[in-house]
């Protein structure tokens, strides 16, 4: 569900198609809409004063970031298998741990690309600090990684369950 690497990113087959009918329709129906709202504020005048023309120049430019970003990421994208329910950390996998031994102290969060982020749960890049500590770990397994000021950090591993979404 996420990226292993720095050119393959593994997607469920659901989260492909999703991925993939979003850059079809900025790629069609949403170029389409956008090149209307600038040529319909062109026809007001000034360009220079023209706040309609300007927004919709800057709404172009993020929807053909986006394209690119989809492009990139389906280009390099490996269709596989949704994470079992082993116990195992995996990307696409919620995992509960508990800090420096203190279950008492836990944090609960997506093992997944940025792609997947949501409002409901926390998400930390397999390649991230913590996200590359705890990968492959079992639960009930410590896991190490290293902190931004060089020291090394310690957790359990007290849950691991697939994202359902």
């Amino acid at each position: 569900m996420t990226q292993t690497s720095e050119s393959v990113t593994w997607l469920t087959q659901e989260a492909y198609d999703q991925l993939k009918a979003e850059l079809e329709y900025l790629s069609g129906p949403a170029r389409t809409e956008i090149a209307g709202k600038i040529a319909a504020a062109r026809e007001e005048g000034d360009l220079r004063e023209n706040g309609g023309y300007h927004a919709a120049k800057e709404e172009q430019g993020k929807q053909e970031l986006r394209v690119r970003q989809l492009t990139q990421l389906l280009e390099n994208a490996k269709v596989g298998e949704a994470p079992t329910t082993s116990g195992v950390v995996a990307p696409g996998m919620v995992v509960k741990i508990a800090f420096d031994g203190d279950e008492d102290d836990t944090t609960t969060f997506l093992l997944a690309s940025r792609e997947y982020a949501s409002s409901d749960i926390e998400t930390y890049s397999p390649q991230s600090p913590l996200g590359t500590g705890v990968m492959g770990k079992k639960v009930g397994e410590d896991a190490q990684y290293e902190l931004p000021n060089g020291k090394k950090a310690s957790v359990k591993i007290l849950e691991a369950t697939p994202y359902q979404g």
